[in-house]
């Protein structure tokens, strides 16, 4: 009898569950009341442009680009004021880790992820009641004779919208190692930002740099290089800084102040309280005692 092999199933990510769906006709001064809440919200705009408030930063949602509300972010939507919008609302609960990527993010979608949307909404339509135009429902009561696997559908539509829209920014000809399984995602993660730190350890760097420089939320990176390293990235940042000062203070061709200007410190002054902060000798100290 041959043997055949079973793949398991990595799930990239996974949406648990459905709140709401909505399709609005909005006129061109509505406004709405700010709201936040612990599940995802996604908001397409697919006629006209829609202004997105998040965490009071005004966006401009243009028609064909969809923005992602992270859970517990305040927000609240506003027409330009110019052309009435038709938007697409939808609400979900995920606790897969790669939901990071989307995090405070707009897309412009193609025809292809838009005709997923339309999918989403027809399967809404014969799954549930809809209110028409009602931003404050808070429950989608099930029709009384709902078409059948319906609420399956929507969110296997809408994991394979989040998929294709993920593979729309980071599929490249070779392949794409930006999502991995999860038992090797987090050292991948820390990995990256070491080589981050690494390349950058003779620059000035900032948080926002590290950040900007991955597809994931702030805290989770924070947590998650804590987490692995055990300790905070600047302190991992500091460190290497010193590992370099200690080799440069080792030629005797460099001086404190040629070092200092190399590891991109304003002042000698200031490589000296940094280094004897970490050594507890100052970089004149350190290099008598070599």
């Amino acid at each position: 009898m041959k043997q055949y092999f079973r793949h398991k199933i990595e799930n990239l990510l996974n949406v648990s569950k459905i709140i709401t769906i909505h399709y609005f006709e909005f006129d061109k001064d509505f406004k709405s009341a700010g709201e936040s809440h612990d599940f995802w919200e996604i908001v397409f705009a697919q006629k006209n442009n829609l202004i997105i408030s998040a965490d009071g930063e005004d966006i401009l949602l243009r028609e064909g680009e969809i923005y992602f509300h992270k859970p517990n972010q305040y927000h609240k939507h506003s027409s330009d004021g110019n052309l009435p919008p038709n938007v697409f609302i939808a609400s979900f609960e995920s606790k897969s880790q790669s939901m990071h990527f989307f995090e405070n993010k707009k897309f412009k979608l193609n025809d292809e992820l838009i005709s997923y949307i339309q999918q989403i909404l027809n399967e809404a339509r014969r799954t549930f009641n809809i209110p028409y135009s009602d931003p404050d429902t808070k429950k989608m009561d099930l029709h009384r004779t709902p078409t059948l696997g319906g609420s399956q559908l929507i969110k296997n539509i809408l994991e394979i919208l989040l998929i294709n829209i993920m593979r729309s920014r980071t599929e490249t000809t070779s392949g794409n190692n930006t999502f991995l399984p999860e038992k090797q995602l987090d050292n991948r993660l820390v990995n990256d930002i070491i080589s981050i730190l690494n390349e950058r350890v003779f620059d000035r760097l900032t948080i926002k740099d590290i950040t900007g420089s991955t597809y994931y939320g702030r805290a989770y990176i924070f947590k998650e290089f804590k987490r692995v390293t055990g300790k905070s990235i600047m302190a991992y940042y500091d460190t290497l800084k010193i590992e370099k000062a200690k080799h440069l203070l080792k030629n005797p061709n460099y001086s404190i102040k040629e070092i200092s200007e190399i590891l991109s410190f304003d002042t000698p002054n200031y490589f000296s309280k940094f280094f004897k902060k970490h050594t507890n000798l100052t970089p004149t100290e350190y290099k008598k005692g070599l």
